[in-house]
């Protein structure tokens, strides 16, 4: 018996053979690449910072000298950026600062974003009353500017801990990811396969675990991505308003408060971790808007 194929059957075959998947798209664009070169960096940092600090000979941010307080770079050997202003290896702390960033960014990225899918998943699903509710929540909080909001709530609290900070940018960070989920499934709820489910009589819980979630959690996966950037500016902006992280602790923004005195004499205080949190924010967003880009055009890709 042999098997005839329609030209319309053929062509949608091909269709789907030639439309890039979201992997050949984030391969071809740069930005991907750059941003997870970056990320991979600090994510090693934060993980091993014993290791990439002692690449240098000095890998120990509590061997300090005060009688090389603010010497700059290269005067010393095993110190290729120079010393703080407690006199501690520059180079190694600012190591050691990126493990608390890339936690606070983590954390608050993965919380928010559980709160997020919970509650826009039921706002959206069941609709009525508790949409209500859970909009009206979220109106309430995204009226307060998370800036404003943790400073008020930090500057009430006494031990400001990286869980503490991260649970407080989590309270005033979520509305806007819920807002998403909730518009990705009210569009899912009604489509036919939940009508089938529905009708062959599945319970709701693995109606929305088996359908509903996985087709609405994508956009707020690829919001997630451009989140964990933005977050770790907060956090060193917090820090550095004496808001945030409270010494001993490592932090970018805590080693440029400390050095805010000694900007014009001793600019390396300024530069290095400057640039260390530039770095570490640029490679998450342009990790994160290289997904989103992927994923835009291969779901929206011309037919």
């Amino acid at each position: 018996m042999t098997l005839t194929t329609s030209p319309d059957s053929t062509a949608v075959i091909a269709l789907a053979e030639t439309r890039p998947t979201i992997w050949h798209k984030l391969r071809r664009n740069p930005e991907f690449w750059i941003g997870g070169v970056l990320v991979a960096a600090f994510v090693v940092m934060a993980v091993w910072p014993a290791a990439i600090a002692g690449l240098f000979g000095n890998g120990d941010p509590a061997a300090c000298d005060l009688s090389n307080s603010r010497v700059g770079p290269g005067t010393e050997s095993g110190h290729p950026l120079g010393f703080s202003v407690q006199g501690c290896d520059l180079f190694t702390t600012v190591v050691y600062g990126a493990r608390n960033s890339v936690i606070v960014g983590t954390v608050v990225t993965l919380g928010t974003s559980l709160i997020a899918v919970v509650l826009g998943v039921l706002a959206g699903y069941y609709g009525g009353w508790l949409d209500a509710l859970l909009s009206r929540l979220s109106e309430v909080v995204i009226s307060v500017p998370l800036l404003l909001g943790a400073v008020l709530v930090l500057n009430s609290v006494e031990v400001r801990s990286v869980w503490m900070v991260s649970l407080v940018l989590i309270l005033f960070s979520w509305p806007t990811a819920m807002r998403v989920m909730r518009t990705s499934t009210i569009s899912v709820a009604g489509r036919g396969f939940v009508s089938s489910a529905k009708s062959l009589g599945l319970p709701t819980w693995k109606i929305l675990g088996t359908h509903v979630v996985p087709n609405t959690i994508g956009p707020v996966i690829v919001l997630g991505t451009l989140q964990v950037g933005a977050v770790i500016a907060t956090e060193a902006t917090l820090t550095y308003l004496g808001i945030g992280l409270q010494a001993p602790a490592f932090s970018w923004g805590l080693q440029l408060s400390q050095a805010e005195p000694y900007f014009a004499s001793a600019p390396h205080l300024l530069y290095v971790p400057a640039v260390a949190l530039t770095l570490c924010v640029a490679g998450f967003v342009l990790l994160g808007e290289s997904i989103r880009q992927a994923g835009f055009q291969t779901t929206h890709g011309a037919a």
